[in-house]
C-alpha cells in the first residue's frame, strides 16, 4: 500500500492521542473511578504516562530504523560515483531537516541509530518493544564505541540478556534513569576492559584544564577538567565545608556555600558575602586553610591493589579509576581516602553489623558499599553525601542491622519522613527499594559486585587442601612479598 498505508497509520496514531488527551482531560466518555473520581483521575494520569513513555520508546526504535533504511536506500540512488563523506553529510543534512535538528545533532542521531541497526540487536529490540528509552540506547551506543564485536555483544547481553550466567542485578535497566544506566555500562566496560583505561587516563591527564562558559543573567560557568580523585575529593571537601557552615543564622543553601567556598578558594583573598558577591579582602595574605577534610571511599581488588593484576578501582560517587591511581592514593597515605578491600572470591566485602540504635562508622561504611548511592530511584547522590535511616523504625521494634537499614540522602531522607514514599525491605547485600504515595513500587539499583581477576602465576600454598574441581583456594600463595601474607590474615581471620 506504500503511502497509503503510512497516511492512515498516521492518522490512526492521530486519533488515539486525541482520545488520550480526552482521558486527561476528563473529557473521556467514562470515570476513571465512579467511587473516588479524584482518586481514579491521578491514577489514570500514571497509567497515561507509563503508556506515554513505552510508545515514546517505540517511537525512537522507527525513527532509527527509518532513518537507516533511508541511508541506505539514498546511498543506492546516489551511486558509487559520490564521495562517501559527502554522501554521509548529504544524508545527515536531509535527516536534520525533516526532524528539525542541527548538523551535529544529526550526525549524532544517525551513527547512534547505525550502530543499532548493526550491532546492538537486543538494544534495539528492547527499543521497539518499549522496554528502553532513546536515551538508554544512546548510553548503549556510546559505551560499546571503540569494542570489537565480542565486546559489545557481551556488555549489551550483561545488561539485556536474562539468561545471561551473571545479569546485571537490581533495577531493569529500562526502569533506570539513562544517566544512570550509562553510568552502570561505563562501570561494566572499565572492569572488562581494563587494559585500555590506563592509556586512557594518562591522555586524559594531558588534556587536563580550566573552562570558563559565560551564560546569561550576569553569570557564567568556571571549570576544571582534571584527575578524578582530585575533582571528587574537591567536591566532598566543599560539600563537608557548607555543612558545617549551616545553621540557623545561615540564609545560603547547601548549592550556594560550595560556589561560594569555591569562589574563596581561587579568589584567595577575596570575602564572598551571603549574596555571592566579592565583599572585600583580607590583609595580608589567603585565607586560611579549612580544618575541615574531604571523605572518599576507594574499593581496590585486593590483586589490583598488591600490583599483581591491572584491574579498575572504584572511586566512590565516580566509577572505575586505574590501579595505578588507586594505589598511588593509599601508598602516599592521602589521609581523606580509605581503603575498601574486596575479598578476590565474590568481589564482595564481608558484612559488618551491631544491634544498638547507633549506626557506627564501620556499619555505614558497609552501607555505602552495599548501595554505591542514595537508593532512591534516579538518585546520584554519593554514598558520602547520605544519612543512616532505620526502614522499620527503632520505636516500632526495628533492629540496628544491615538488613534493615537504608541510607538516603537528605533530600530523600525528608521525602521519605514528611510524604507518602516508604522504602521496601532491604537485605544484606539489596538496597531498600520504595513505595510511592500511589502504591506503586520501583525497584533500586544494585550494586554490580563482580569476582576480582586471579592473577596468571597463582599457585596453591603448601599444605593447603584441594576444594572441589574448579574452585578457588581460600586464599592465593605468591611468595613474592610478606605483604601478601598479611592480606590472608586480614581476609580469613582464625575463628
Amino acid at each position: 500500500m506504500g503511502k497509503a498505508a503510512v497516511v492512515g497509520a498516521f492518522e490512526d496514531i492521530r486519533a488515539a492521542l486525541a482520545v488520550l488527551v480526552a482521558e486527561v482531560d476528563g473529557c473521556g466518555v467514562e470515570l476513571f473511578s465512579v467511587a473516588d473520581p479524584l482518586a481514579g483521575v491521578a491514577d489514570g494520569c500514571l497509567d497515561v504516562l507509563a503508556g506515554v513513555r513505552e510508545v515514546e520508546a517505540r517511537v525512537a526504535g522507527l525513527k532509527a530504523k527509518a532513518a537507516v533504511g533511508y541511508a541506505d536506500a539514498a546511498g543506492v540512488v546516489a551511486g558509487p560515483g559520490v564521495p562517501v563523506v559527502a554522501q554521509e553529510m548529504a544524508v545527515a543534512a536531509e535527516i536534520g531537516c525533516v526532524l528539525a535538528l542541527g548538523p551535529r545533532a544529526a550526525s549524532s542521531f544517525l551513527a547512534a541509530s547505525h550502530a543499532l541497526a548493526g550491532s546492538l540487536p537486543l538494544t534495539l529490540a528492547a527499543l521497539q518493544a518499549g522496554s528502553l528509552s532513546w536515551g538508554h540506547a544512546v548510553a548503549m551506543a556510546d559505551e560499546t564505541a571503540g569494542l570489537d564485536v565480542a565486546g559489545a555483544a557481551a556488555l549489551e547481553a550483561h545488561f539485556l540478556d536474562p539468561g545471561e550466567p551473571d545479569p546485571a542485578r537490581g533495577c531493569p535497566v529500562g526502569e533506570l534513569p539513562a544517566h544512570r544506566f550509562r553510568a552502570k555500562a561505563r562501570t561494566w566496560r572499565e572492569r572488562h576492559h581494563a587494559g585500555s583505561i590506563e592509556k586512557r587516563h594518562a591522555k586524559g591527564i594531558s588534556d587536563r584544564r580550566v573552562e570558563y562558559r559565560p551564560d546569561r543573567d550576569g553569570m557564567a560557568w568556571l571549570g576544571a577538567y582534571m584527575p578524578a580523585d582530585q575533582a571528587l575529593a574537591g567536591l566532598n571537601r566543599l560539600t563537608a565545608i557548607a555543612r558545617s557552615q549551616q545553621g540557623p543564622e545561615e540564609p545560603r543553601t547547601m548549592t550556594q556555600l560550595r560556589a561560594d567556598n569555591f569562589a574563596d578558594a581561587i579568589l584567595g583573598s577575596v570575602r564572598i558575602d551571603a549574596n555571592g558577591t566579592a565583599a572585600g579582602t583580607v590583609e595580608g595574605a589567603d585565607l586560611p586553610p579549612s580544618p575541615v577534610r574531604a571523605q572518599v571511599l576507594v574499593t581496590v581488588p585486593v590483586f589490583s591493589l598488591l600490583g599483581l593484576t591491572d584491574e579498575p578501582a572504584v572511586l566512590d560517587g565516580y566509577g572505575p579509576i586505574p590501579a595505578s591511581m588507586a594505589r598511588r592514593l593509599l601508598a602516599e597515605g592521602a589521609g581523606s581516602f580509605y581503603r575498601v578491600l574486596v575479598d578476590p572470591r565474590d568481589g564482595a566485602p564481608l558484612e559488618i553489623g551491631r544491634t544498638s540504635y547507633r549506626v557506627g562508622k564501620a556499619m555505614r561504611n558497609w552501607l555505602r558499599l552495599r548501595d554505591g548511592k542514595c537508593p532512591f530511584p534516579g538518585c546520584s547522590n554519593p554514598s558520602l553525601d547520605t544519612e543512616a535511616d532505620h526502614i522499620l523504625a527503632w520505636a516500632e521494634g526495628g533492629t540496628t542491622g544491615i538488613s534493615n537499614l537504608g541510607q538516603p540522602c537528605p533530600k530523600h531522607h525528608r521525602l521519605r519522613h514528611t510524604t507518602g514514599w516508604k522504602p521496601t525491605p532491604a537485605s544484606k547485600t539489596e538496597p531498600p527499594g520504595w513505595t510511592s504515595p500511589a502504591g506503586r513500587h520501583y525497584t533500586s539499583e544494585h550494586q554490580d559486585w563482580e569476582p576480582t581477576t586471579w592473577p596468571q602465576q597463582q599457585k596453591q600454598a603448601p599444605g593447603q587442601a584441594s576444594g572441589p574441581p574448579g574452585s578457588h583456594p581460600d586464599f592465593a600463595y605468591f611468595g613474592l612479598s610478606p605483604g601478601e601474607e598479611s592480606l590472608a590474615r586480614i581476609l580469613h581471620t582464625p575463628a
